[in-house]
């Protein structure tokens, strides 16, 4: 769905984004392709894996809590469970040119919305606390089943994390690092925005425009706008829900102490 939400999806598709179909049967060739032209990619780059694959809801949590029950594995209460296939192929594959992984925990304080793509949209800031481990690369384990248990850790981890967050609304005593907007992002605006304006007066000074192609034009801005914000809405329709609060759990607070 997110493909074909006009600009940002087309921009995300220029820009060389993996879109995926959420099934390993399909996804897997176009994972490795993606992988393979990573590894000869001329410039830094970073790459994003969202290992839970869905967006956070009770539902979808209480499912994963089954789960863990019936297998046998730690019961998440702040995280899904996550599906180690992409991030196994993605290590895999990169593992000689990615030097290491970034753990990233997003967690939303009480008192702040919820960001959301409309939000963006209309330009509305939120405020979000993100807490940032790095593992080098070579500290994995080589085989596959041992990088996905690396993974499975790690979450637990992360949800005796935000189990913290959730009782003090912060992820620990040490001193936060506020981040905001720099001039250097206020001068890049500043200077796509003169570039962009010159262009359409040059434009508009070497093709004369009849009012109803002036008309047409401004009709179909407000037309993709509109969808836009149609797709957007469409594509949130089973919108992320927090987790609820709770009593803290023994085995969360054991592995916070380590």
């Amino acid at each position: 769905m997110l493909l074909f939400t006009q600009v940002i999806g087309w921009a995300m598709w220029f820009s060389g984004y993996i879109f995926l179909q959420r099934s390993w049967a399909k996804d897997e060739n176009t994972l490795k392709s993606g992988f393979e032209g990573l590894n000869d990619f001329p410039l830094p780059f970073w790459l994003a894996l969202f290992v839970e694959g869905t967006r956070f809801t009770q539902a979808k949590l209480f499912a994963a809590q089954q789960y863990a029950a019936s297998v046998g594995l730690p019961v998440p209460r702040n995280v899904l469970i996550p599906r180690t296939k992409g991030f196994v192929a993605a290590v895999t594959h990169l593992r000689l040119h990615v030097p290491a992984i970034y753990n990233i925990t997003v967690a939303i304080p009480k008192d702040e919305p919820c960001p959301t793509l409309l939000r963006i949209f209309r330009g509305r800031s939120s405020t979000v606390h993100v807490h940032i481990k790095r593992h080098l690369m070579q500290e994995l384990p080589e085989t596959s089943s041992g990088i996905a248990q690396w993974c499975k850790d790690v979450f637990v981890a992360k949800d005796a994390l935000l189990e913290q967050h959730l009782e003090t609304n912060t992820f620990g005593p040490g001193l936060p690092h506020e981040l905001r907007r720099t001039k250097k992002s206020l001068m890049v605006v500043i200077c796509w925005s003169c570039f962009l304006l010159g262009a359409v007066v040059s434009l508009l000074e070497r093709v004369p425009f009849s009012w109803g192609e002036v008309a047409f034009c401004l009709s179909f801005l407000g037309i993709t706008v509109i969808l836009m914000h149609v797709l957007i809405m469409f594509s949130q329709s089973e919108r992320s829900t927090p987790p609820k609060e709770h009593q803290p759990d023994p085995l969360n607070q054991v592995l916070l102490q380590n």
